[in-house]
């Protein structure tokens, strides 16, 4: 089984921090600047900030916000039980398009928690095209317009969705997640009914 697998918002708590620093750049930067739409993922649509103001963000926080994001909440483990299951785990990330001292943090973060994935897509724009080229039989990611683009093309999609995102109809090829033992769950009742076929 092949797993294709975004890092933030998936693998790292990044994105919980990103959200608390870009209410502190709203409030103290731009004149209390509100947020226009809570279900999107990324804050380039959360907010109606214009080129100028993702720019400056960019440059104070979201490097800083990075250094100080965790692991999510039972990656690790769910890692080693599927690693140990025999999963081959591919990350396909967009992480470093902005800042690529943000690949470089997260390589750091990987391995201190000696974490090897067994092949790495840095800086992806169309992770629809990469999945297709690795024979990924499943996607896992936080982004309600990739799991629409990825699961039109007829791969099944892990929807790892935050409870403010977007809700997404479940189909057979897309199926939300909300933690790594929501994650555990399916793989293992997949595994149990492939094994009763």
């Amino acid at each position: 089984m092949r797993i294709g697998i975004d890092l933030d918002g998936v693998v790292i708590d990044s994105n919980s921090t990103f959200r608390v620093y870009e209410e502190i750049f709203a409030i103290e930067n731009l004149n209390r600047k509100k947020i226009i739409d809570y279900k999107e993922p990324n804050y380039q649509q959360r907010y109606n900030w214009n080129k100028e103001e993702e720019q400056a963000f960019n440059e104070k926080y979201l490097l800083k916000a990075s250094k100080e994001s965790n692991l999510m909440p039972g990656f690790l483990l769910v890692y080693n039980k599927l690693k140990a299951m025999g999963f081959e785990m591919i990350v396909i990330t967009a992480r470093g398009v902005f800042i690529e001292e943000m690949k470089e943090d997260a390589i750091r973060l990987l391995k201190e928690n000696n974490i090897v994935f067994d092949k790495y897509y840095w800086n992806i724009h169309d992770k629809l095209e990469v999945c297709q080229k690795e024979n990924i039989d499943f996607m896992i990611d936080d982004d309600y317009r990739i799991i629409k683009q990825i699961s039109k093309a007829n791969i099944k999609t892990l929807y790892f969705r935050d409870a403010r995102l977007k809700k997404l109809k479940e189909t057979d090829y897309v199926y939300e997640v909300n933690n790594w033992g929501d994650v555990y769950r399916y793989f293992i009742e997949l595994n149990d009914q492939n094994n009763l076929n």
